[in-house]
């Protein structure tokens, strides 16, 4: 019991200290980097509740995939974050007012969790079937919201091109392909016939 508490808090504070070196890291790279420490901290704090499927997910779609992607677009994207920081102050107030909300959520929920720590007990669980982690979630996952996990995979996608094309930037006096042009081009147009007399060049 005591080696369980001790590697609940050694996970639950190494992933509190990466989630806010992510947001305070200057370097975007490094920013992805500690998101990928604080996805493997949420998985080992997984695998001490027992969720090992959630914890492979974390780390094989998460980990794998998603702070992957996130990194690759950040290094190919040659974003000026410089100038993306220019009008921070500006929402300042705004961020504040969010994180104060947030605050206050979070004491509730502290506050409600220590003065009545039975609430959790005296709401109604569905009884606990003969089958297996990944079973029980998939049984949920792919029946009761199968519309809700193919939406929230849709909007994901959207949001990550929706990403890429507001931060792309196109380069000055770099030749691009125009694909309506080239469809567009006929024999005439494609081909220049040029006559040379003997003994002269082009």
């Amino acid at each position: 019991m005591i080696i369980t508490a001790i590697f609940f808090y050694l996970f639950a504070a190494v992933c509190v200290a990466a989630g806010f070196m992510v947001i305070a890291a200057r370097n975007p790279v490094h920013s992805v980097l500690y998101l990928i420490l604080a996805f493997f901290s949420s998985a080992g704090l997984f695998v001490l509740m027992g969720a090992e499927f959630v914890a492979m997910i974390m780390v094989i779609v998460y980990v794998g995939a998603v702070a992957v992607l996130f990194l690759f677009v950040v290094m190919m994207l040659d974003v000026d974050f410089a100038e993306l920081r220019q009008g921070m102050l500006q929402y300042l107030p705004v961020g504040g007012l969010i994180g104060l909300v947030l605050l206050v959520e979070l004491f509730l929920v502290i506050g409600g969790w220590t003065i009545a720590p039975d609430i959790v007990t005296s709401t109604p669980t569905p009884a606990a079937a003969a089958l297996t982690n990944t079973e029980a979630i998939g049984q949920v996952l792919y029946t009761k919201y199968v519309y809700l996990f193919q939406a929230a995979g849709i909007v994901l996608l959207i949001a990550m091109i929706g990403a890429i094309v507001l931060t792309l930037r196109h380069r000055e006096n770099i030749k691009r392909q125009n694909i309506s042009d080239q469809v567009a081009r006929t024999p005439e147009t494609a081909i220049e016939v040029v006559k040379v007399k003997p003994g002269q060049g082009l």
